[in-house]
């Protein structure tokens, strides 16, 4: 369980930037995936259940102008940042094991 930041820059303008924090980076990557899926609802009003594949989730991360973690590091008593590509990798983990799958 560590503390766990979340920078956002959807956008090309620097005022767009929001962040938010979980106590995990778990809950952290559902977070990543919640902001898609209301994405999503933003861009279907009318459709009633939302689906996507993870490549589509995967394309939407690539399109933000910015995504890192800071994650909280015990040992160090600091924030370890990470980028785009670790965050994909934690939420493919994420959705493997929600899927019931194990590596």
């Amino acid at each position: 369980m560590a503390h766990t930041i979340l920078l956002v820059q959807p956008g090309v303008n620097p005022e767009s930037r929001t962040y938010s924090d979980y106590e995990s980076v778990n809950e952290c990557m559902e977070g990543v995936c919640k902001i898609y899926e209301e994405h999503l609802k933003r861009r279907n009003p009318n459709t009633p259940t939302i689906t996507y594949d993870i490549s589509q989730l995967f394309d939407f991360v690539d399109q933000l102008s910015d995504l890192s973690c800071l994650v909280y590091q015990k040992s160090t008593n600091t924030y370890a940042p990470y980028n785009k590509d670790w965050i994909k990798e934690k939420i493919y983990i994420l959705l493997r094991q929600a899927a019931g799958h194990t590596d």
